[in-house]
């Protein structure tokens, strides 16, 4: 997906850095993300959440707050509160560009800044949180050894995540002081708890209580056996498919017509994971698969290959022409599987003795009460399968190469 760098100034004048992640087919809705606690926009959770959403048309920002990744200013200067001033102020600069975030989403520490954020974020529809704690002061469990010092000498260096950071007495009396039930209860918009049962960090119970304060529409997803920081691809993709589908509920995400000559919309292709051949398949902002080579084959056998998806195309045709014909005959046809199987063989036509061409063998198998001409008239209609007659005449194919926006 096309990703647009960009700045906007924070609560205390610092330049923040951020990344827009943006759909390569329509814009239908944006979305803000907030990271977990001292992490950065590109964590791979954020990173392939937000590519996961723009594949579905939903813009994603993503922003490292004051003193972290990219973005400019102390880290030791920042409170909780700051944090959600940042939030803010990151939502007005999408205003600016004409993309007001109807979605938020926060990961962590992330997820409580935008359940306290919401309420003075104009049209946000919808809020989903992963791994969010209830409570914001959860956070100080990170360095609790360290809480003595930072009360008696105001401030005390920390090690998080394999990295030093110096906490703030200020820092420690404002995420403490936080209470986000009244925020939860009185917000409009539609909320998604999405929270691992076995997250070591934050524990379940924290979801719990979250969803209890919140009033209706709101949803609960398990996210089994991920990790806090969501570090498997697999997890991140879910919650990414997870938020996408859910979400449609309460934003507008119908795609506007289609390019005339293209009656089906485009169908976007695009590499999910460089070091194999993993590809996810988007059609519109509705349906999505993926597309993989077999271990065998330096792939990581997560999805169809592409002869398995282009014999997959030539059964469901066969399925729906032989479907559509019985229902306008009115025959007792109660259900039909068709088996693709795909091979190269020698052509009796072929020029060279070691030419070959692409085979395909249907079986169809008809259930219902059927006599032997009904039969034998869908299988002749079998042949009348759009995708049939396709691969028979053959197609013409142009290739371009996009002009980089």
């Amino acid at each position: 997906m096309p990703t647009e760098k960009l700045t906007f100034t924070g609560h205390s004048g610092d330049t923040l850095a951020a990344r827009l992640d943006l759909p390569e087919g329509p814009h239908l809705a944006t979305a803000l993300f907030a990271h977990c606690f001292t992490c950065s926009k590109d964590i791979p959770a954020a990173r392939r959440i937000a590519q996961r959403l723009a594949a579905m048309g939903i813009a994603v920002l993503r922003f490292d707050f004051t003193g972290l990744g990219h973005s400019a200013g102390e880290f030791r200067n920042t409170t909780f509160s700051s944090n959600v001033a940042d939030l803010r102020l990151a939502a007005e600069a999408l205003a600016a560009r004409g993309m007001a975030p109807s979605l938020l989403i926060g990961h962590s520490l992330g997820g409580a800044a935008v359940l306290k954020a919401v309420r003075s974020i104009p049209g946000v529809k919808a809020v989903a949180t992963i791994g969010a704690p209830f409570d914001p002061g959860h956070v100080t469990h990170n360095f609790a050894e360290a809480l003595e010092t930072i009360a008696a000498q105001g401030e005390a260096e920390v090690q998080l995540g394999g990295r030093p950071f110096r906490i703030r007495k200020a820092f420690v009396e404002d995420v403490t002081a936080e209470k986000l039930a009244p925020e939860i209860a009185a917000m409009k918009a539609a909320l998604l708890v999405l929270h691992a049962p076995l997250d070591a960090q934050v524990g379940i119970e924290n979801a719990t209580q979250i969803f209890a304060a919140a009033k209706h529409p709101k949803s609960f997803v398990t996210l089994d056996d991920a990790d806090h920081l969501i570090t498997r691809a697999a997890d991140a993709d879910y919650a990414a498919e997870v938020i996408a589908a859910w979400v449609g509920r309460y934003l507008d995400l119908r795609p506007p017509a289609p390019p005339p000559g293209v009656p089906e919309g485009i169908t976007r292709v695009s590499e999910a994971d460089p070091a194999g051949f993993l590809q996810d398949v988007s059609a519109g902002p509705s349906h999505h698969i993926q597309a993989d080579e077999p271990l065998a084959y330096g792939g990581t056998n997560r999805g169809l290959t592409p002869y398995q998806l282009l014999a997959a195309g030539l059964g469901a045709c066969t399925s729906m022409t032989l479907r559509m014909y019985a229902r306008q005959k009115g025959w007792p046809l109660t259900h039909v599987s068709v088996d693709v199987m795909h091979d190269k063989v020698h052509g009796q036509d072929a020029k060279g003795a070691h030419d070959r061409i692409d085979s395909f063998v249907r079986r169809i198998h008809l259930e219902g009460d059927l006599d032997t001409a009904q039969q034998e008239r869908l299988l002749e209609i079998a042949d009348k399968c759009p995708v049939h007659r396709t691969l028979e005449t053959g197609a013409r194919i142009v290739t371009e190469l996009a002009v980089p926006a």
